[in-house]
């Protein structure tokens, strides 16, 4: 199977003030897209991703220029601050978004119908009241939305 899989990630109350975007592209090759600050409330970011079999362990194989990481261990990137290309910030800093949650039955239920979705929401405050960073899991299962 080779598909485009819609996902939407939100983060949820991140600070006010800071710019935040999808990376596309790898080391300093990139380009940070969607960029956007906090109006009101969440931040929600809607993209696709490629995904195909996996042959070492039958779990989806995520591809695409927003995809990051080896096969088996994929994530998506959100650009913080400075890496978003904010100017006028303290705040250089990334989140990583892990895919692997992500199972089969999950992507064939958003792909069985035109205008599925499948999202997740994370934190977008961290434990020092900045922009969160590093490995942020998801604050629930991914789920299955209508757009």
């Amino acid at each position: 199977m080779h598909a485009e899989l819609p996902l939407r990630l939100v983060l949820v109350d991140p600070p006010a003030g800071v710019q935040f975007a999808i990376q596309k592209g790898h080391g300093s090759d990139y380009e940070s897209l969607f960029v956007q600050q906090r109006q009101r409330g969440d931040i929600t970011f809607d993209f696709s991703v490629g995904v195909a079999d996996h042959a070492k362990n039958g779990s989806p194989n995520f591809r695409g220029p927003i995809v990051q990481g080896p096969a088996g261990a994929r994530f998506i990137y959100i650009d913080v601050g400075v890496y978003a290309g904010q100017k006028d910030t303290p705040w250089s800093r990334r989140m990583k978004i892990p895919l692997e949650a992500i199972t089969w039955p999950l992507v064939r239920k958003t792909l069985s119908k035109p205008g599925h979705r499948l999202a997740a929401r994370v934190a977008g405050t961290g434990k020092d009241g900045g922009p969160n960073c590093a490995t942020v899991q998801p604050l629930g299962p991914w789920t299955v939305i209508t757009d």
